[in-house]
């Protein structure tokens, strides 16, 4: 492709809203544009790196033994009636209605459609396993969409569905899936990691991310260097670390007489760090009492004052599929409490009280005295107040510990670019999609569910794959294999040898990008490693002895070659 022919509008400075380098240098490699906020046109050069990742996806998911499919984006609210996601999927789901008046959502995911396809479709076990897929654009009313493609309100997904007839069938196809992610990402030159995880929304029991390391995801990743374990910070687990308090049943150890409850003053002090600095205690002998709702019931949940809630765990535990954090006029009429000063002890009887595993083992605490200005020492768990639910309600953190080998855990940042589910009968339950087994019983689908951010991947490949100039694709996802540019375009001779070499480049089956512009060198090479295709040719003052330049993306310094080389040094680069 001539550049002259083509639409690669680089910019020169970097766009005042870009924060992350996937956005600003996709931004000004000319590979997006945006249209609305999480809303992106996709240019030339970002289409064909686009249609790289699709090849990619779709020859891995042949080789697992997945077919395409495509399903529609408009979704009859019925569908999400039926499955009780209507009105449980939140604002993310974009809702509209035709000219009659009648629901219609946008698809966020396919489940539904997915579902109710197959269910009308495949009756019999005989036609079970099977696993459908489409590459597709989603919508989801994201809250804040930032980051370009990384969190957009419109983007492209793979999303594959598998059904069997068995929950070990089940167990196959989720490890097909799963192989064949990995290998995707491998070939897409990511360093990534899959860690166990939450399944949110979509439902269903065991689950994996696969995240993409970089410093800017969203997510963290919590793992163990010494036997593998990894999970994101929604689902991870850990022992406490030095200094921790006794686990439960030793209570009583080394802690001489029962403590006495003491009600004392604390004049202005709301916080865990004020209560330490006032009371002179660490913050892991206090118990930061959380005021929520979960599903119109009122929640205190306990932590250690050094721990952070992780509200993801709470939900599990509660069983939960909302929880929101109560306003200072809930908790005066539903607790009888004061913001700040909230504790476990009298609370009435409607609330129910859910408490980390922590906090079991703790001797005495400093709690919340439900007034302003008051704190109460000496108070012990289930002596002094109830606990109706125990559980692992707290976010790992540095300092924590294995659970299952007790080395320390490392902390790393992760930008999610797969999901694997084990659904179950989630979906084939609620509507009622059943096949005939070979007795003749009516069963449920045993589903799973696979999704890939086809548009956020790209992102992810360039924050791990830039420097400071600009982009450095892999091989197999670059728009171009050979960056051609000739430095002086009225110069006859060097004009005839680029127009050779470009064209005898194409016809053996290599894409080139031709820079044709009439424009200065240093222009040409800026917007050359801007752009990073792996392979930079330069013809420019040595044409006449048939020498070209050329040098490699990731590569520093340049060489000198003869041009009739040239196609076996590209292919074998």
């Amino acid at each position: 492709m001539r550049w002259n022919d083509t639409l690669i509008p680089t910019l020169r400075d970097d766009p005042s809203d870009a924060e992350t380098n996937s956005h600003r240098f996709m931004l000004r490699a000319g590979l997006i544009r945006q249209l609305a906020a999480g809303v992106y046109s996709y240019l030339p050069l970002g289409l064909r790196v686009l249609r790289n990742v699709e090849r990619i996806i779709r020859e891995e998911m042949d080789n697992a033994g997945a077919v395409e499919a495509l399903l529609p984006s408009l979704h009859p609210a019925e569908l999400w009636q039926r499955s009780g996601r209507w009105d449980a999927y939140g604002d993310e789901l974009m809702r509209l209605k035709d000219r009659h008046g009648r629901p219609f959502a946008l698809g966020a995911t396919h489940e539904e459609a997915i579902t109710s396809l197959v269910g009308d479709e495949v009756k019999s076990y005989k036609k079970l396993p099977l696993t459908l897929y489409q590459i597709q654009t989603k919508f989801r009313d994201e809250r804040r969409p930032r980051y370009g493609l990384m969190r957009g309100r419109e983007f492209i997904m793979k999303d594959a569905y598998s059904f069997d007839a068995s929950a070990e069938g089940l167990d196959r196809s989720y490890k097909r899936m799963y192989d064949a992610y990995a290998a995707i990402f491998a070939r897409c030159g990511l360093t990534f990691r899959a860690v166990e995880a939450d399944s949110g929304s979509i439902g269903g029991t065991d689950t994996h991310e696969f995240m993409a390391l970089s410093d800017v995801g969203e997510d963290t990743i919590v793992h163990c260097r010494g036997c593998g374990y990894a999970a994101n910070m929604e689902l991870a687990v850990s022992l406490g670390g030095e200094g921790s308090p006794s686990p439960a049943g030793a209570a009583d150890s080394g802690e001489g007489a029962p403590p006495v409850v003491r009600e004392i003053e604390t004049p202005n002090v709301r916080t865990i760090a004020e209560l330490t600095r006032f009371l002179g205690v660490e913050s892991r002998r206090i118990v930061k009492s959380i005021a929520l709702v979960a599903d119109g019931r009122p929640v205190v949940a306990l932590v250690r004052g050094d721990r952070e809630l992780n509200e993801t765990k709470l939900k599990r535990l509660l069983g939960a599929d909302s929880l929101d954090m109560m306003t200072e006029t809930d908790v005066a009429e539903k607790l009888g409490s004061v913001a700040g000063y909230i504790g476990p002890v009298g609370l009435p009887g409607n609330v129910a009280i859910a408490a980390d595993e922590e906090i079991r083992g703790m001797p005495h605490a400093v709690v919340g005295a439900g007034a302003a200005d008051r704190h109460r020492t000496g108070v012990r768990p289930e002596r002094d107040f109830r606990v109706d639910v125990w559980g692992d309600i707290r976010s790992a953190a540095e300092g924590d510990r294995c659970t299952r080998c007790g080395e320390p855990l490392s902390f790393d940042k992760g930008i999610e670019i797969g999901h694997v589910f084990k659904l179950g009968t989630k979906y084939s339950d609620s509507m009622r999609a059943t096949f005939l087994d070979d007795t003749g019983r009516s069963l449920p689908y045993v589903m799973g569910c696979y999704g890939i951010g086809v548009s956020r991947l790209v992102a992810a490949v360039v924050e791990q794959h830039c420097d400071d100039a600009g982009i450095v694709w892999p091989a197999e996802l670059s728009p171009y294999r050979v960056h051609l540019i000739v430095i002086q375009k009225k110069d006859p001779v060097q004009a005839e040898l680029a127009e050779k070499l470009y064209r005898d480049l194409r016809r053996s089956g290599v894409d080139v990008l031709f820079d044709d512009r009439d424009e200065r060198a240093g222009a040409k090479f800026a917007d050359a490693d801007l752009i990073g295709l792996p392979i930079r040719v330069t013809v420019g003052k040595r044409a006449a002895d048939g020498i070209v330049e050329c040098r490699l993306r990731s590569e520093p310094d340049s060489f000198e070659l003869e041009a009739g080389k040239l196609y076996d040094f590209v292919r074998n680069a």
